[in-house]
């Protein structure tokens, strides 16, 4: 852990957390890949929808948020009415850098026969400019239920359209996004790993390039590739997706063997997403005293932006259990 600033040093962060949590009536949000001491303090463990879901299904006054910007804006989208901090505003993400809402704007307009299936990493504003938001579990699900006929705008994650393309014969136009994480994986290190471990599984997340993918067991959400990993009779996996996730495998099975594939030449930190790592103890900590940085969205973004995760959550077959739609208008309704 980082040394803490001078003005928290004799604090005991984890009661001053517990006490503040209790005062504002809190409940606390931690990704997979947030690091293991918030995780273990969270409320609930999971990936980004789920989580809020989970909170939205709670009486709590305030969300801390421990993932990335876009998951905290999701939550506040799903739970308007609740307070939404997060411990660093800086916690942004790749993919929604990679997808400005004006440009994705002016790529919608110049194709108005195409509909725009979008993965929920991205803003709040690029969720408002599309009409289904999809996540890695849900993707393919999805896409079997919009007519074969219909065109479809993918976005922001390259890598997961393309693995939906090329698994369900798909044709899409992809927005040309990448997480910064799971593109760093090393084939290479990978391969030495399986001469290594050669009984031992791959489990790897669609936002992996097809490099990696290709030799993948699983392909799968954060939450498949731990319910593989645990379920597998394998005494080793192999895990292509951000590390912190082994954090969970190890506390569910001890007597097994969780292996993060590496990045770069095997010596960086670059499967390690640095967005997640800005959020600390320390930083959560003060959000939850100064109720700050807090997620504030206009009211026109989050009700357009509500739409999509709607009919998500309708075509999914989940539901946060209020305002409902059916399934989306296509092109040609």
């Amino acid at each position: 852990m980082t040394e803490q600033p001078a003005s928290l040093k004799g604090l005991d962060l984890l009661a001053e957390i517990d006490r503040l949590k209790r005062e504002r009536n809190a409940v606390i949000l931690a990704h997979y890949y947030q690091k293991p001491e918030i995780q273990d303090l969270a409320d609930f463990v999971g990936d980004s929808l789920d989580l809020s879901r989970k909170a939205a299904a709670t009486d709590a006054e305030v969300i801390a948020f421990c993932g990335v910007r876009f998951m905290a804006e999701t939550a506040k989208i799903l739970s308007p009415d609740k307070t939404v901090i997060l411990p660093d505003m800086d916690a942004g993400c790749s993919l929604e850098d990679s997808c400005p809402p004006d440009q994705f704007a002016a790529f919608r307009a110049a194709h108005p026969d195409h509909i725009a299936l979008t993965y929920i990493n991205c803003s709040a504003a690029v969720k408002a400019l599309s009409d289904v938001i999809v996540t890695s579990s849900s993707a393919e699900q999805i896409l079997s239920q919009i007519p074969a006929e219909q065109k479809i705008i993918f976005g922001p994650d390259r890598h997961l359209g393309g693995y939906l393309a090329r698994k369900t014969g798909r044709e899409m136009l992809l927005w040309p996004g990448i997480c910064i994480v799971h593109q760093a994986f090393s084939e290479t290190e990978l391969l030495k790993l399986k001469a290594e471990y050669p009984d031992a599984p791959v489990a790897a997340h669609p936002e992996c390039p097809p490099h990696i993918v290709d030799h993948a067991d699983l392909v799968g959400s954060t939450r498949a590739i731990l319910d593989f990993a645990l379920a597998s009779p394998a005494e080793t996996t192999l895990v292509a997706t951000e590390p912190h996730i082994i954090h969970q495998m190890e506390k569910a099975a001890p007597h097994k063997r969780f292996i993060g594939v590496p990045g770069g030449d095997g010596n960086c930190n670059c499967n390690m997403c640095p967005y997640m790592a800005l959020n600390t103890l320390e930083k959560l900590y003060v959000a939850l005293r100064d109720l700050e940085p807090r997620i504030e969205l206009d009211p026109e973004t989050m009700a357009a932006a509500r739409v999509p995760l709607e009919r998500m959550l309708d075509m999914a077959g989940g539901t946060v259990g209020q305002g409902d739609v059916g399934r989306p208008k296509l092109a040609g309704d």
